[in-house]
């Protein structure tokens, strides 16, 4: 058998005397393999029991191999399964979480203000698209507030005519978000498209039995598949840094430029406005008539009807055969009247509303049940006010539909 050659430390009288010393050589060895690749640094992971704020990043240690916040330098992708370093040279522990993955918000300190673009408030432009129309864009891109501070959500049919609709909706988005940041972009903060599969407003031009079933069904089955897309489309994309959720028809195609400053300066829960109908070539307002008549102020006549109605029943504005004897905010519109007069409503449309984020959060939505005998945005307006918020319609400030 060959000889073994062991360092000078061991061909000594020593070793003669203590034959356990030639086993120092190898457990040194293994000692340092187990430190340098397989032993973490609990310490860095907080298994020692210290909260997540007295971590420290690698740069934060001294004897580190690489400078952070250099242009080579990239915090590596969090992952919370634990990996191990065979790195010799870099002191990195991978396992540590990168700034910003733990992400925390006062909602509290959340502001909806008449000062909304002062205060750069982020404003949520939510959109039921039922056809996709050039107006409607170009207004929607005509609008003055800052896109950087405002998101848009759309949802969008799942059917034959939802596929054109997402075509004609994806290339107008890409024309505004696609732009080169060289040629000085103008993005939106967020988009978001989502497509109704399970239940939605679509639905409701699938029924077979439509023509059996009376003209309050009708309205009720529609509004009730408009209620759950309004909802869905809100619920996905309502943000922590959401102040005020706009929202505004897919026909509504002519508003001043200044919409949203021009609703925000009220600083009102929920504010509609009025809508109306002109002809698509005709510039002036000469030519005008009412649009929208779920906007009005209830009456002893309706709150009667109501009283004796079964709970599962609703009573729809306009509707021939049920005389509400409501007040219409469409005919209190004055053609020299102020633009800011106010008018304290109890029902609302939701073709162009305003409301602020927190009435949402509090739990206002649009039933798709009767509430109190109503349904959609007029339900909402009622949970609204039941949750003590003030709903409230601008007469005299006009929108336009086609």
């Amino acid at each position: 058998m060959p000889s073994i050659n062991l360092p000078s430390l061991f061909r000594t009288k020593r070793l003669k005397r203590h034959p356990w010393l030639a086993l120092l050589f190898p457990l040194f060895i293994l000692y340092l393999v187990y430190i340098i690749f397989i032993k973490e640094d609990s310490t860095m992971l907080g298994l020692d029991g210290k909260p997540i704020s007295q971590y420290k990043f690698a740069h934060e240690r001294e004897g580190t191999f690489y400078f952070p916040f250099t242009k080579n330098f990239k915090m590596p992708k969090y992952s919370y399964k634990k990996k191990k370093s065979w790195s010799f040279l870099n002191n990195h522990v991978p396992d540590i979480i990168p700034e910003g993955h733990i992400a925390h918000y006062d909602l509290n300190k959340l502001v909806s203000s008449a000062n909304a673009l002062e205060n750069k408030e982020h404003v949520l432009i939510l959109t039921p698209l039922q056809s996709f129309d050039e107006k409607y864009w170009e207004n929607l891109l005509n609008l003055s507030y800052p896109r950087d501070l405002i998101e848009l959500g759309f949802m969008v049919p799942n059917t034959k005519k939802g596929d054109q609709i997402l075509k004609q909706l994806e290339n107008a988005v890409k024309n505004v978000q696609g732009i080169d940041k060289k040629l000085g972009s103008n993005k939106f903060a967020k988009i978001t498209i989502l497509r109704q599969k399970d239940s939605g407003f679509h639905k409701f031009n699938d029924r077979k039995d439509k023509k059996e079933m009376n003209d309050i069904e009708l309205e009720k089955e529609k509004r009730a598949e408009m209620a759950l897309a309004r909802n869905e489309l809100l619920s996905s994309t309502l943000s922590h840094s959401t102040a005020w959720i706009l929202w505004l028809d897919s026909n509504v195609i002519e508003t001043p430029n200044t919409l949203i400053q021009d609703m925000t300066q009220h600083d009102k829960p929920v504010l509609a406005t009025n809508v109306y109908m002109k002809d698509s070539n005709d510039k002036d307002k000469a030519n005008i008539r009412p649009y929208d008549f779920r906007n009005w102020i209830e009456s002893d006549t309706a709150l009667q009807l109501a009283s004796e109605m079964p709970e599962d029943e609703i009573i729809v504005e306009g509707m021939a055969g049920l005389a509400t004897n409501r007040q219409l905010m469409t005919n209190f519109y004055e053609s020299d009247g102020s633009p800011t007069e106010e008018l304290a409503l109890d029902g609302i449309g939701a073709a162009c509303t305003l409301v602020k984020s927190e009435v949402h959060r509090d739990g206002a939505m649009f039933p798709n049940f009767p509430f109190y005998h109503l349904i959609e945005s007029e339900g909402f307006a009622k949970m609204a006010k039941r949750l003590t918020y003030e709903v409230v319609g601008l007469p005299n400030y006009l929108v336009f539909v086609r």
